[in-house]
């Protein structure tokens, strides 16, 4: 997975809250077997932390700025992308959401911009006060995605990923595909409380990951809308195969035989790993948003 060396970040897109304080307000999860069992839950769950019972306070909706603003700081150039996790962060967003936008308007369509937040511990959202136990998150009352990078050491040691740089874009695809189901009015099926392997709640997670999978097509190919270049100049057999061991490596099946010595489908938020992968493989495969329609 590279970047175009010379190419300009758009740091706007994100706003570093690392290190900051939440203005009111407490998590209700801490550490240890709560927030463990918290991150099983909530893991890439696609809206805020009040519908996993985790919010407090009175919902502030942003912590407050760190006064370090790292990624403003230090992540300029692609290169800065390629040597930097944070930075590499802020690329594949700006890369996303140039896909997103372009493929609203070729379906005479209008793609709003998401911001994503970087936090460490804890963070105040409009959904709620969420801890980092919560995993990567998207919040429709803000409509911003909300990520603590430690969660990427916890997704390789807690649950097994390869890792790699994709896994990391993996992520932030899936959560940037619940911010198109929101705009597009398909996310709220979610969030009817109901679990199992045909639930919607599963329908919604397996299409967003075929919503990263159709990013991740036309990757290489989306250009800047400024320089008329790609952001991402090369994504590799092995960065896609990283990718898919993400996918599977979060999938519940995978994450209960783990965690809880048995599988139980009645109480899938997220689908199969089987699932995660063939889901992200056709939205890649296809390329085509159009497939990716999980509640036929």
């Amino acid at each position: 997975m590279q970047f175009d060396d010379d190419a300009d970040l758009d740091t706007s897109e994100v706003q570093d809250v690392r290190g900051g304080r939440i203005p009111g307000g407490r998590a209700t999860v801490g550490g240890g077997v709560a927030a463990l069992m918290a991150l099983i839950l909530g893991l890439f769950f696609g809206v805020g932390p009040d519908q996993l019972g985790l919010s407090s306070g009175d919902g502030q909706p942003d912590a407050a700025s760190s006064s370090l603003a790292q990624v403003q700081q230090t992540c300029k150039k692609g290169s800065d992308a390629n040597t930097k996790e944070d930075c590499r962060m802020v690329a594949v967003v700006n890369s996303v959401q140039d896909f997103w936008t372009q493929e609203f308007a070729r379906r005479s369509g209008t793609y709003t911009p998401s911001s994503t937040v970087f936090f460490t511990n804890r963070v105040g959202t409009a959904c709620g006060t969420a801890t980092s136990a919560v995993g990567p998150f998207y919040c429709p009352g803000d409509r911003k995605v909300y990520l603590d990078l430690g969660f990427f050491d916890e997704l390789r040691d807690q649950f097994g990923s390869s890792g790699g740089p994709f896994a990391q874009a993996y992520v932030v695809a899936h959560e940037y595909g619940h911010h198109v189901q929101d705009l597009m009015g398909t996310l709220a099926k979610a969030q009817d409380g109901v679990t199992g392997a045909n639930s919607n709640s599963v329908r919604t997670e397996l299409q967003a990951d075929c919503y990263a999978g159709v990013w991740a097509s036309h990757a290489t190919t989306t250009k800047d809308p400024v320089t008329g270049k790609a952001l991402l100049t090369s994504l590799t057999d092995a960065d896609i195969r990283d990718g898919l061991d993400a996918a599977a490596a979060v999938g519940d099946d995978r994450i209960q035989e783990r965690f809880q010595g048995r599988v139980t489908p009645e109480t899938w938020t997220h689908g199969s790993s089987e699932q995660r992968q063939q889901w992200f493989y056709r939205g890649f495969s296809s390329g085509d948003m159009a497939q990716c329609n999980t509640f036929r």
